[in-house]
């Protein structure tokens, strides 16, 4: 936890990326910021967040994807938080939109409001020098700077942008201005950043108050503020759910904080920082933050090293066993391996994009799927029929439902369910089964105090998760 001033500090979380360079493990549908990458028992999520609470922050305002929205909700909740605001963004616009949104909500209640806006999924290890730059750069947000966070590099990383540092400004002690941003460099420019000792990495975090970021926006690109403000006017709010309207907000551009304000803005200033950070962008970058053996090899899961040396090897499950490999990557889960050379952690991406063509729908899908109520996984699937593993939480329960084009079976093995079938409302206990028909209107639920756990078996001509009409649901999906 960080310590900010006396004056409260809004923390702004975005959390709508993807991790595409992390795959197999992050994919669309759960991405990197959800998983526990650096901590064992939290997610990067939880890390984050859990950064910015206590004496001197408000409560967060979370911007997400939509479909995330129970994730980050539980994730948060799990964590500790107190009355975040979580931002649904109904369809994906890049940092500025999403930046826009959280300033235009944070005016609300105060325009003067600093808010520190960050990533979801970044590494920092020295929280006390993390306060130290909060603190510089609060007090240069409120004497009207956009200010970035400039990590002082620590190798000729070609991954990152960079800043080139100017002089210091006069009154705001560990302040620079910005001479200018650079894209990301080839291997001989990043080497020659390095060596000049003027050049930060951009970490993409920033410090402003709400009514400067508001105002440049307005000044740079009044077409983005127009349509997110729309977003927000005509927003929906329920629970801890702000929905932005999607027809304003898919209007917005899709454009970053950087190229939209930051590169052309004259309120700019970096705080250089060396606080042990890194945007866990890659494999490469997770196995140079990760605890090393004598080898250097970092592991996770179930592994054994024989005669290696420089490897990350991560398994979710199964038993991966390595043997004289060096400066190798092994990612392993339930239903794909990645298996690469270090220096190639960057073409994760351009893989990915090859399965997506191929319509690989590992691409973008776990095997197991979570929703708001727990989660399934797929175990077996054949010609008309599949079988699933779901678990419901305590107190949890499944939408009012019926398929058209599949019957299902289902078998407890582990907790107490209660089915509604058609006008029946019958209690399974293990081994217990159930039979529902095709087209029969059910719903299942799990009134305990433990994980209900059961085995699915459906039969039909069509086994598409699309084939589910509601008729009434919990968590308001349609």
């Amino acid at each position: 936890m960080v310590e900010a001033n006396s004056q409260q500090i809004v923390p702004v979380v975005l959390c709508g990326g993807t991790g595409s360079r992390l795959w197999p493990l992050s994919r669309e549908g759960y991405p990197k910021q959800f998983w526990p990458l650096v901590s064992a028992d939290t997610t990067m999520l939880q890390d984050t967040v859990m950064r910015a609470t206590g004496a001197g922050f408000a409560a967060p305002i979370i911007v997400c994807n939509q479909a995330h929205r129970f994730l980050v909700a539980e994730q948060l909740q799990a964590g500790g938080v107190a009355n975040p605001r979580i931002v649904l963004e109904p369809v994906a616009r890049n940092s500025a939109p999403a930046i826009a949104a959280a300033a235009l909500l944070a005016y609300e209640a105060d325009p003067t409001a600093v808010l520190w806006l960050m990533a979801a999924d970044a590494a920092i290890s020295d929280d006390s020098a993390l306060a130290a730059a909060l603190a510089r750069a609060a007090t240069a947000a409120r004497a009207g700077r956009i200010v970035a966070f400039g990590m002082k590099p620590t190798s000729p990383e070609t991954g990152y942008g960079y800043i080139e540092a100017g002089a210091p400004l006069d009154g705001l002690e560990g302040v620079a201005s910005v001479a200018r941003f650079v894209e990301k460099p080839d291997s001989a420019t990043a080497q020659d950043f390095v060596a000049s000792g003027q050049y930060l990495w951009n970490s993409g975090m920033f410090v402003a108050t709400a009514e400067t970021l508001l105002g440049e926006l307005e000044r740079l690109a009044p077409t983005l503020l127009a349509a997110v403000r729309a977003a927000v006017v005509n927003s929906t709010r329920d629970l801890d759910f702000v929905r932005l309207e999607p027809e304003a907000f898919a209007a917005a551009p899709d454009i970053s904080i950087d190229y939209a304000v930051m590169e052309k803005t004259d309120h700019s200033a970096v705080v250089p920082a060396d606080i042990g950070w890194s945007d866990v962008g890659s494999w490469s970058a997770l196995w140079e933050i990760a605890p090393q053996d004598e080898g250097g090899n970092a592991t996770s899961g179930p592994v054994e090293m024989l005669d290696s040396k420089n490897c990350y090897v991560r398994s979710e499950g199964m038993l991966t066993a390595v043997v004289g490999l060096e400066d190798v990557v092994v990612v392993v889960t339930d239903d794909a391996t990645l298996v690469m050379h270090r220096d190639r952690a960057q073409d994760v991406k351009t893989l990915l994009t090859q399965l997506k063509k191929a319509g690989r729908k590992e691409a973008t899908e776990h095997r197991r799927a979570f929703r708001p109520w727990g989660h399934y996984e797929g175990l077996i699937q054949g010609e008309r029929f599949q079988v699933k593993k779901i678990s419901v939480k305590p107190g949890q329960k499944l939408s009012l439902q019926k398929h058209f084009h599949r019957a299902e079976h289902w078998v407890v093995v582990n907790g107490t369910a209660i089915v509604e079938r058609d006008a029946e409302r019958i209690l399974l206990r293990e081994n217990e089964s159930i039979y529902l028909p095709l087209g029969c209107v059910h719903r299942m639920e799990n009134p305990g105090m433990i994980p209900l756990t059961l085995i699915e078996v459906q039969s039909g001509s069509y086994l598409g998760e699309d084939d589910i009409v509601r008729f009434e649901d919990t968590y308001g999906r349609t």
